[in-house]
């Protein structure tokens, strides 16, 4: 592979990266935008998370592995992850206030790496990453918090949920409605 090719490749990755975490943030906006106060606390069961406690767990996590991305440990030391899973959400305007701001340093610290960042080394707990190791972990670690999101919201609402992808029995329109394009 060139030079050409690697800056390419590069270039790529970040892009696609920062469309993945958008696409996932539009997946909770969507959830979050179909709640009202009493969804955002409500638990199918005593063992499960509310959607208030999974979005102060994301947003956590965003705060300590985003901040200072490439020069300190992705675990801050004033991160205090059992204190995620504390129900302190006033109301669904400090929820979403939470939410903005985790994704607001995340998207600040992707979009200001430059393409030859993705093969240096960052830490987690520790641990050496290289930062397209970090990204692709944080991609899956917010994706399945995201879908416990949607999937808690969507029983919550039940009939009155509205999809967030192709609706039930509406593929095979979808798919003809993709070939036209």
């Amino acid at each position: 592979m060139n030079d050409e090719q690697q800056d390419s490749l590069e270039v790529h990755v970040l892009e696609t990266a920062i469309s993945s975490f958008r696409s996932i943030k539009a997946l909770g906006d969507g959830a979050l935008s179909q709640l009202y106060e009493d969804g955002v606390k409500w638990v199918p069961d005593n063992e499960s998370n509310s959607i208030a406690l999974i979005v102060k767990h994301i947003a956590g996590n965003m705060l300590s592995r985003w901040t200072d991305f490439l020069t300190s440990d992705g675990e801050k030391p004033n991160r205090n992850r059992d204190d995620e899973f504390v129900d302190d959400i006033k109301d669904l305007t400090h929820l979403k206030a939470i939410w903005e701001t985790g994704w607001s340093v995340l998207l600040h610290t992707l979009e200001s790496l430059q393409p030859e960042d993705l093969l240096r080394n960052v830490t987690i707990r520790s641990q050496d990453h290289t930062v397209i190791q970090a990204i692709l972990r944080q991609i899956s670690h917010y994706g399945y918090h995201v879908g416990q999101i949607v999937y808690a919201a969507k029983a919550h609402k039940s009939a009155s949920w509205q999809t967030l992808s192709i609706a039930k029995g509406g593929s095979g329109k979808f798919n003809e409605n993709m070939m036209q394009k």
